[in-house]
């Protein structure tokens, strides 16, 4: 076999090296040198901002830093879209946009300009391209930089604390893919979400804890602390819920609570289990529609001390998805006017779900029409988070 060093493997194997003891504020002009070993120019990093509007620039030394992208309608957003490159032609060369993958998450976008583009190009900045997302997510651990380019206004304490609780907004697999979205994303104070895939089993937590602002954030953060204990321990679904019932309960006492869902999901098999504790009922989307919402037995919310919970069942069918939110989105309304309802989200939720459009699309698009529709108002926050199970079996994955 040829073991010679290539060009590409010595780029992206000089980057690697250096990375490794760079301090973050060197990522950026790292990388613009770089992708400047191969003819690019005019580099920038765009990072998508919390409330999933714009895509802003990354400052940095040998960076190009302009104004922030919006993702509807610019060709940044559609490369972070679509989680494909886009090639935008100008008069001095070619205009590549690469989606920042860190696994299947998209943190982002990189922009470079090349006088031409051949195919050894675009494979080579395809993987220079998840090479800095990997570098970024890294890094991100012990910087504030990167928060600080993605935000777009001032955010309260308790929305710190629950973006600091959340796992990445997307994950997608051959086998499942699921999104969240929290809004308002400055202000949300006692909704959350978490979600693992340990082997074959999807597990996936929804949560709403009582009240507003820092009370609430810290509720919610005990509420996730031991829904990731319990889940860690591995037990059932029933004992999952006592077991934050208890912790709750002894925490704080016979006033507060967290209503709650979790949910379990075989993506071998489509088998779907979950427990309600007070939250509206999951809708099922088969072929883009609703077909029925997932109503069962309920409990009480977790912290006041409810019986064994019932389980509930569910056989999916390949391309299903199940649609999971907090009553925050239904139950908005302006002074004197009727709450949103369930009805008008079934309805926009039918609209929404178009053939070909992904799990983060769908539930950014779903969120921000939902917003518009009730006029930009919010006086409680609240969450959309979509699962599809898309069925057939990994092991192809380690037999390429």
């Amino acid at each position: 076999m040829d073991r010679s060093e290539g060009f590409g493997e010595r780029l992206l194997g000089a980057l690697l090296d250096r990375a490794h003891e760079m301090p973050p504020q060197l990522i950026a002009p790292l990388v613009a040198e770089e992708v400047g070993r191969i003819g690019g120019r005019d580099v920038s990093i765009l990072l998508q901002d919390y409330d999933q509007l714009v895509l802003a620039p990354l400052p940095g030394m040998r960076l190009v830093v302009g104004k922030p992208e919006r993702i509807d309608d610019s060709q940044a957003g559609r490369a972070f879209l679509s989680a494909a490159t886009v090639e935008q032609p100008q008069t001095d060369g070619v205009r590549m946009f690469l989606p920042l993958l860190d696994g299947s998450d998209v943190v982002g976008v990189l922009a470079v300009t090349l006088s031409t583009v051949d195919d050894d190009d675009r494979r080579l900045l395809r993987r220079l391209s998840g090479l800095i997302a990997d570098m970024l997510v890294t890094k991100n651990s012990y910087t504030d930089q990167f928060f600080r380019a993605r935000r777009r206004e001032p955010m309260t304490l308790a929305a710190e604390i629950q973006w600091s609780l959340l796992p990445p907004l997307t994950m997608v697999t051959p086998q499942v893919a699921v999104a969240g979205i929290l809004e308002p994303a400055y202000d949300v104070a006692g909704d959350s979400f978490d979600y693992a895939l340990n082997d074959n089993i999807l597990h996936v937590a929804i949560i709403d804890a009582m009240g507003h602002g820092l009370d609430a954030a810290v509720l919610a953060t005990v509420a996730i602390g031991a829904y990731r204990h319990a889940r860690r321990a591995d037990v059932g679904l029933a004992e999952l819920y006592m077991f934050m019932d208890t912790a709750i309960d002894k925490q704080f006492g016979p006033d507060h609570f967290v209503t709650a869902q979790m949910m379990r999901l075989d993506i071998g098999t489509g088998h779907l289990q979950w427990v309600n504790a007070g939250h509206p009922a999951p809708l099922l989307i088969h072929d883009h529609r609703v077909v029925q919402a997932l109503e069962s037995p309920g409990t009480l919310p977790v912290g006041f001390g409810g019986a064994i919970p019932q389980i509930s069942d569910q056989a999916l069918s390949p391309g299903d998805r199940i649609l999971f939110f907090t009553d925050g989105l239904i139950e908005e309304h302006r002074t004197g006017e009727e709450q949103f309802g369930e009805e008008r989200l079934l309805d926009f939720v039918d609209r929404a779900g178009s053939a070909g459009e992904g799990v983060q699309e769908m539930v950014r698009g779903l969120s921000h029409t939902l917003m518009r529709e009730r006029g930009g108002v919010t006086t409680d926050d609240a969450t959309l988070f979509l699962v599809e199970w898309c069925g057939g079996t990994a092991d192809r994955l380690v037999t390429r």
